[in-house]
């Protein structure tokens, strides 16, 4: 009898997902069926499944998800170690990335995989090989060449799970920023990156870290990780006092780094009014195209102000993750960050649970749910 693994198959916006069985692919040389642990909702999922993130979908739907850690389940032919040349085998747990860049690319041969246009393929069904391509599903198949790492036993699941998603992408978000030791920022936003990018900025060596949001207890979350100041925009509602508070709270200058991780655009404008003159705005969060806002350019100029735009990370980042959290797990509360964990086939529960665009602001403290296939 051919093995089996069950997936929650995503069939486009306002469907519930289906839970389903496919067989499992033989590992090609060079990848790995990996078994997966653990799935959070990152909320770039959250925009594909209210919509906002619109693609096309085959008949057979889609397997979605990329938040996730696992153990190895097969190895194909050839792969004896993982990316750091460390012995790899089956069981042993990995952290690794879901994207594949080409490798024959300009940016590949510039060094920038985390710009290769052709990183993330189509929504692939699961009928298709390899058919498990995301994260929300029993297993998950990491492809010829693809990044993988072995990971530290003293570091659980939990922890674990946001190493491929959202600490490698600030991580990687603030490298690109040039944020400096002694430098002062504002992260708008205080969901998943958000309360990972506070901590990752203060560990950095960022003098101050604000915060802004509307949920409160997002904000009180966002402290825990090391916010000097919180910004709630229910408390202060007009953005002009804003960013004026921004100003007073940074000696009058703005804010050396502003970051937006909401992924509603129109927080744009207001973070570049938060920003000093010759400052940075690290753009993370609007994943949705044909979204837009109204900008005037011209105080990118007279303030010469950069806008830098990131939507993965290069593969260097994993290890640094791993090591980070190894380094850092007993001085912040980690295990905060996922508040509410599911099985599988709970998932339309999870996502219910984990939408905030939509719904009363103060009726959510959620940063994560996870998925336990």
């Amino acid at each position: 009898m051919t093995a089996t693994g069950k997936a929650a198959v995503f069939f486009g916006p306002g469907k519930p997902f289906v839970i389903r069985s496919y067989p499992l692919p033989d590992p090609e040389p060079g990848a790995i069926l990996v078994r997966v642990r653990r799935a959070n909702v990152c909320g770039s999922d959250l925009h594909f499944w209210r919509g906002a993130a619109p693609l096309p979908l085959h008949p057979d739907g889609w397997i979605m998800g990329h938040e996730m850690t696992g153990a190895v389940a097969r190895l194909g032919p050839g792969v004896t170690t993982d990316s750091l040349g460390r012995p790899l085998k089956e069981g042993d747990r990995v952290a690794y990335c879901y994207f594949f860049p080409c490798g024959r690319c300009y940016a590949c041969l510039h060094g920038q995989r985390a710009a290769c246009p052709s990183k993330v393929g189509r929504a692939a069904p699961p009928t298709e090989f390899p058919g498990f391509v995301g994260a929300f599903a029993e297993y998950f198949y990491l492809r010829p060449g693809g990044y993988v790492f072995r990971v530290p036993e003293e570091l659980d699941d939990e922890l674990v799970a946001p190493v491929n998603c959202a600490l490698s992408q600030v991580i990687f978000g603030l490298h690109q920023a040039g944020l400096r030791f002694g430098d002062q920022v504002v992260i708008q936003g205080a969901g998943g990156l958000g309360v990972q990018a506070t901590v990752v900025a203060r560990e950095m060596g960022a003098s101050q870290v604000i915060v802004v949001d509307q949920v409160a207890a997002r904000l009180e979350l966002a402290r825990a990780f090391g916010a000097d100041r919180t910004l709630d925009l229910r408390e202060v509602p007009d953005r002009k006092e804003r960013a004026r508070l921004v100003r007073a709270w940074t000696d009058g200058r703005g804010a050396d780094v502003v970051c937006d991780l909401v992924g509603l655009p129109q927080v744009i404008p207001e973070g570049l009014e938060m920003l000093r003159y010759g400052g940075t705005y690290l753009e993370i969060g609007c994943i949705s195209r044909g979204r837009t806002v109204e900008l005037d350019p011209s105080a990118l100029v007279w303030g010469s102000k950069r806008i830098v735009g990131v939507v993965m990370y290069d593969p260097w980042v994993i290890p640094r993750a791993l090591e980070f959290l190894l380094r850092c797990r007993e001085k912040h509360p980690f295990r905060r960050l996922v508040s509410h964990t599911f099985p599988l086939e709970a998932i339309d529960e999870a996502f219910r649970q984990a939408e905030w665009y939509n719904r009363e602001v103060s009726a959510t403290a959620i940063t994560r749910a996870a998925v336990v296939p």
